[in-house]
């Protein structure tokens, strides 16, 4: 029996991922990664780094980060505490999605995770006080290779769900595209 639900979303290769949870009277158990199931959603790779974050106010946006080749990353992005709004951006030159973003909401509750492909942008907004990420990446983190979006760019018409409330000095300091923008090649 397989503990993961994987569905494909509207961005080729972009899924979410419904853990099924284990429970009785003492709680329960929520398997967060299996390399055999995952593999059907296309995880093919080791897991180099996993990152924990909190976030601690209501309303804080963090991103739209990725990491530009050979850097590029795969990531599996799991809520275990609180709610968020996670967005995805395919930044893929040779996909007909090149632009486009997917938000799909995160929570302990539901038990959703995102797969997300190499080549796209991420980012969330906290939908709760205190909630707690992990992230799984196929690479390690590279300062030189680290780039980001501006959240409020015109040309990815996001629409954040509640107020802003807080966002870091380097997230606002991402440059909006510009129309030489041509995306990320990603073999």
């Amino acid at each position: 029996m397989s503990r993961f639900a994987v569905t494909g979303l509207s961005l080729a290769g972009l899924k979410l991922i419904k853990r099924n949870r284990l429970g009785d009277s003492r709680g329960f158990l929520s398997r967060l990664f299996c390399s055999e199931e995952l593999a059907v959603a296309g995880w093919h790779k080791p897991i180099v780094q996993i990152n924990h974050t909190r976030t601690a106010r209501r309303g804080t946006i963090r991103g739209m980060h990725y990491q530009m080749a050979p850097h590029a990353e795969m990531k599996l992005v799991s809520c275990i505490r609180g709610e968020v709004f996670d967005v995805a951006i395919d930044l893929r030159s040779n996909s007909p999605t090149f632009l486009q973003s997917e938000t799909q909401i995160l929570s302990a509750e539901n038990c959703c995770s995102m797969l997300i492909p190499e080549g796209f942008a991420h980012g969330f907004q906290a939908q709760a006080a205190d909630c707690e990420l992990i992230y799984l990446h196929t690479a390690a983190y590279s300062q030189q290779a680290e780039v980001g979006l501006l959240f409020d760019d015109p040309r990815l018409e996001l629409t954040w769900p509640i107020q802003v409330t807080d966002i870091s000095e380097r997230d606002l300091s991402h440059p909006l595209l510009t129309t030489s923008f041509r995306g990320l090649n990603i073999l």
